[in-house]
This record gives C-alpha cells, sequence and structure tokens, in this order.
C-alpha cells in the first residue's frame, strides 16, 4: 500500500485509523495482541491490514463472517493471526434486508460517507435521501459526489437540488478521471481518515477510486460503461473493500445499490427532514401525521409556499416504511432470542 510513499511496515496504526476510541477498549490481558483493520470480508475467509502489511485471518470454529465489515478493527493472536475478537465501532453504516432479516453491513469506522450520484438520469433525489438517512444515523458525514459534469451543458440544476436535499450538506462536483477530484476531495481524505463510497452502479465510484487511490494500469478497478437509453451501469466492483488513499486517508470502495431500504433510521429522518421535524411541536395534535389532521403546522406551510410538497411526500413514503422494517426488524430479532 502506497501511503504517503510509505512502505507498508512503515504504517502507524494511527495512519490506519486507530484513535482513542478503540485504544481504550483494550485490557491489560490484551496488550499484547496485534490490532488490524478489516480489508475484505468474503463468506469463509477475512483479511486485514496491519502495521506489518496486509494479513490474512485464520477464524476460530463457528466464526459468521456476516458479523463484520470492512473497516472493523479486530485484535489479532500474534503468533498465527488468529480473530480473537472485534472492537466496538465507532460507526457502522448498514442497510435493511427486505422481510425484516438481519440487516447487511456496508461499512464501519468511517468518517465520511461520498454519495456518489452523476448529472445524467441516474440523479434522483429520493435515493439520495435513503444514502444520507443511512448516513445520518450511522453517525456519519455525508458529501454527495457529482460525477460525469462532463456530460451536461450546465451543472447548476443538479447542484442546486443536491444541496436543498438537508441543512448543511456538503455537495462537490468532480470528474473522477482527472487528478483535480483528489484535490476537491482532499479535505475528507486526510492522514487517518476513512471514506466509503456508495451509489448506483455507472456513476464513476471505480474510477474516483482509481483517482483517488492512485492506482497503477495494472492494479486498477475494473470501471464500466453506462447504457445511454436509461444511464444504468452494470457492477464492476461486486465486494467491499479497504483501499489507502494518497492523501493519508482510507477509502471503502462499495458493489452499486439499486435497491435501498430504511429501517431503524428515526434519527437519521429527523435530521434529513429538520424542517419538517422542528414544525411538528407546532401542530395541534401531537400525534398529528401531517396529512389531514386540522391545525397542522406542515400542512400550514406546504400552503404557505414554505414547504416543497413533493418533499414532504417523500418524507411520509420514508417514514412509514422506516416504521414498517422497523417493527418487522424487532420481531425477526425476538424470534431468533
Amino acid at each position: 500500500m502506497d501511503v504517503k510513499n510509505k512502505s507498508p511496515s512503515a504504517l502507524s496504526l494511527a495512519d490506519l485509523g486507530w484513535s482513542s476510541f478503540f485504544q481504550d477498549q483494550l485490557d491489560a490481558s490484551e496488550t499484547a495482541l496485534r490490532p488490524a483493520r478489516i480489508a475484505i470480508v468474503h463468506r469463509s475467509r477475512m483479511s486485514a491490514e496491519t502495521v506489518d502489511g496486509p494479513a490474512r485471518l485464520l477464524l476460530p470454529p463457528k466464526t459468521n463472517t456476516t458479523d463484520f465489515a470492512v473497516g472493523d478493527w479486530v485484535l489479532l493472536n500474534p503468533d498465527d493471526d488468529m480473530l480473537v475478537r472485534r472492537l466496538d465501532r465507532q460507526s457502522l453504516l448498514k442497510r435493511a434486508a427486505k422481510g425484516g432479516r438481519v440487516p447487511q453491513l456496508i461499512a464501519a469506522n468511517i468518517d465520511t460517507l461520498f454519495i456518489v450520484t452523476s448529472c445524467n438520469d441516474d440523479f434522483n433525489p429520493a435515493r439520495l435521501e435513503r444514502y444520507l438517512a443511512l448516513a445520518n444515523e450511522a453517525g456519519t458525514k455525508p458529501v454527495i459526489v457529482l460525477t460525469k459534469a462532463d456530460k451536461v451543458d450546465d451543472t447548476a440544476e443538479y447542484l442546486e437540488q443536491a444541496t436543498a436535499l438537508q441543512r448543511g450538506l456538503d455537495v462537490v462536483i468532480v470528474n473522477a478521471k482527472t487528478p483535480d477530484a483528489a484535490a476537491v476531495l482532499a479535505p475528507w481524505c486526510s492522514d487517518g481518515q476513512t471514506v466509503a463510497l456508495v451509489g448506483s452502479s455507472g456513476v464513476g465510484k471505480s474510477t474516483l477510486l482509481n483517482t483517488l487511490a492512485g492506482k497503477s494500469a495494472e492494479d486498477a478497478q475494473e470501471t464500466g460503461d453506462i447504457r445511454e437509453d436509461d444511464a444504468k451501469g452494470r457492477h464492476t466492483t461486486t465486494s467491499r473493500s479497504l483501499h489507502a488513499v494518497k492523501g493519508g486517508g482510507w477509502l471503502i470502495d462499495t458493489p452499486g445499490m439499486r435497491t435501498l431500504h430504511v429501517s431503524d433510521v428515526s434519527v437519521g429522518l429527523d435530521v434529513l427532514f429538520a424542517e419538517i421535524t422542528e414544525l411538528g411541536p407546532e401542530c395541534k395534535f401531537r400525534d398529528c401525521t401531517h396529512s389531514h389532521e386540522p391545525g397542522c403546522a406542515v400542512q400550514a406551510a406546504v400552503k404557505a409556499g414554505t414547504l416543497d410538497p413533493a418533499r414532504l411526500e417523500r418524507w411520509r413514503k420514508l417514514d412509514d416504511e422506516n416504521r414498517d422494517n422497523t417493527a418487522a426488524s424487532s420481531q425477526t430479532r425476538g424470534n431468533r432470542w
């Protein structure tokens, strides 16, 4: 791994993203164990990055790799790299599985989530809001990255729509193929920082990864073209993986996601739709659904033109879905336990 031209043996735990949050979890009996950061998770095996370079983990019997996410910190036996235990996470990005099943882990211990979308038919405010809700709930900073700006005459409309999705949201425009992209995204990719890339297939995530990681032609992640008729891309990334960024940080690449269910994201939705959340206490009824009740402050804002009715409809759809999926997930967990 090339991190600021350091050799793998020159990496420190801090370079890998280690902090006092993880150090404080170690007890006196664990000082001899070897910290490692999960880099790849497969069905029956895992690999990690350590201060001594990549390591393939030995897994104890009955280890379920679906309980681990790329970006997790674990402790290993220094003699044989046998997994001892996983440390608590500072943040966890996960998505709901259909039918209330156990959620799918996307990435752990990330500081920033790059939500990548392109300036074409892929741009979908409703889908971007789903990613934002997940990021908010996980406690990680979301940044919307607009790609393929060279394909449109004017990016102002895309920039305006994206910026309006959440208060204080950072939105940047990049050409994923040029070195300038690394400079634009550098504020979130410094030493020890971890970012994750999410978005649909074909929006330029793999191209952006190659640029940020400075990958050579032989090491570059495969990229794929999009269909011109519907701007849909094919999956070129098939698994999640951890990569060193030229600026000193780390990047987790993820497969394209076209379906994104929400569950257990009530806090994330409150942050995302703050203009609706803040009006709730002004409604006449405490349990107001903001749909038909008299004295509804939210409906009054729609009539006054200060709240976009399309925004309210998207909130209602996500709030209903979150409530239904959260209930189903809780029932499934209760049956398992």
